[in-house]
């Protein structure tokens, strides 16, 4: 049996994290030793809540939690993945759309890092309709949003 320790990175911009994306990690928590929630940085992109915020709100989110970590990255999540040790990627499938754009990136993913295993996991049927763009698109317009999220996220 293998010592080495089961490491999955969870990435995403998490602006900011839903209470899908708790559920996804919580579920996964006793399949792997460590879990790094990898908060990805685009340049092109906008964001709603500075990275120090969406960091903040993960790390409150989880306290106490011992075998989850928070890390930013830039670039490529395999090179990521690669610098941090760990052998899976999780990624959260709310739909059939999510499943064909997340195909594809695994699919690209296994090419550029074949060591690297994707595992996607089915959204909870109850927090499926949730997205950070919907909760970003309620927000922008002063709705209350506290079921959507953590109670961490504190607006």
């Amino acid at each position: 049996m293998s010592s080495e320790k089961k490491i999955a990175v969870f990435p995403g911009s998490f602006d900011p994290i839903t209470r899908g994306h708790e559920s996804i990690i919580k579920r996964c928590l006793p399949l792997f030793d460590e879990i790094i929630v990898g908060i990805g940085y685009n340049s092109n992109k906008n964001y709603f809540f500075s990275q120090d915020r969406r960091e903040h709100f993960i790390q409150q989110t989880f306290q106490g939690e011992t075998k989850i970590k928070v890390n930013r990255y830039s670039g490529l999540t395999v090179n990521f993945c690669n610098e941090v040790g760990a052998k899976y990627i999780l990624r959260g499938l709310r739909t059939s759309a999510d499943f064909e754009f997340e195909r594809a990136i695994a699919q690209m993913n296994r090419d550029l890092a074949p060591e690297i295993e994707t595992i996607f996991v089915v959204s909870d049927p109850a927090l499926s309709h949730i997205s950070s763009t919907i909760v970003r698109d309620i927000l922008l317009y002063q709705g209350n949003v506290n079921k959507f999220v953590p109670d961490a996220v504190k607006i």
